[in-house]
């Protein structure tokens, strides 16, 4: 027993210590500030959006008009590009980065169990690419409605309006997990990750086309059924094609989500135990 809590205190400590390298590397390197902008472009986007509305003294549209307005940023800009992009960047260069700069090796040289390395390189993607889109989510959504002074307060405040910014909120985060699990493991596998990368962002754009067995083959089919307003998205002479599938209820696809990335970690950590570099690319 004490020899199993010494040995998970040296992986904890290893861990904190590739934390906080990782997460320098992800919230300050040269590479993410792209990613930031990718983030927090819907945040200048609704701010501008009540500015403009307080500087000219009139509204234009309701609350109401204004939630779906942010339902259709969230779903058609958040979802399916912002942390889709974001994600690509951050978890395939986990590993594809180090190797780029030649310096992985240091991580492979050190004693540390592969398992605890790919881990610690998660859990710092993870939190950097969660903080900036989900403090981007809840920022855009308070913003998208401030126009309306004590009205949007009291939407939020005695409404329903902390409630949709919380299930919106989740939802990002959970796009993190799921998107980053998919993309560290593309980063492992493939020599250039782009490929498969677009690949994968076709079949999630298609995901409306599929059908039904096939649609829950995909993140965005779980994700759309945790947002807490739906946007019609099968409209005009496509809609023809579209196939229609009940939603999956959230009790079911926040830890089917949880699964399907815990299984993907899994299969990157069997990965990671054979893992062999070469800088002779």
């Amino acid at each position: 027993m004490t020899r199993g809590m010494t040995q998970w205190r040296l992986w904890m400590r290893q861990c904190a210590a590739i934390l906080r390298l990782e997460l320098k590397k992800n919230f300050f390197s040269r590479r993410a500030w792209w990613i930031y902008l990718l983030a927090f472009a819907p945040v200048l986007l609704t701010g501008g959006h009540s500015l403009d509305s307080m500087r000219k003294g009139r509204w234009g549209c309701s609350i109401g008009e204004d939630v779906m307005i942010y339902a259709g940023i969230f779903q058609f800009f958040y979802l399916r590009l912002g942390i889709y992009f974001g994600c690509v960047g951050i978890f395939t260069n986990l590993f594809r980065g180090d190797l780029l700069e030649k310096t992985l090796h240091y991580y492979l040289l050190a004693p540390v169990r592969r398992e605890v390395l790919l881990a610690s390189k998660y859990v710092a993607g993870l939190l950097a690419s969660v903080v900036m889109f989900t403090t981007s989510a809840a920022l855009a959504f308070l913003l998208v409605g401030y126009h309306f002074g004590s009205a949007w307060q009291d939407f939020l405040f005695r409404g329903p309006g902390l409630g949709y910014l919380g299930w919106y909120a989740l939802t990002a985060a959970l796009a993190c997990v799921g998107y980053g699990a998919v993309f560290l493991i593309l980063g492992m596998i493939f020599n250039n990750p782009m490929i498969p990368a677009a690949v994968v962002m076709v079949w999630e754009a298609m995901n409306w086309l599929l059908p039904s067995a096939l649609k829950k083959v995909s993140v965005i089919f779980y994700l759309k059924s945790l947002c807490p307003t739906e946007v019609p998205v099968d409209e005009g002479p496509w809609a023809l094609l579209a196939v229609v599938t009940e939603p999956t209820p959230a009790w079911l696809a926040v830890p089917g989500l949880l699964v399907v990335a815990a299984l993907i970690l899994v299969w990157a950590a069997l990965r990671a135990r054979k893992l062999e570099i070469t800088y002779s690319e």
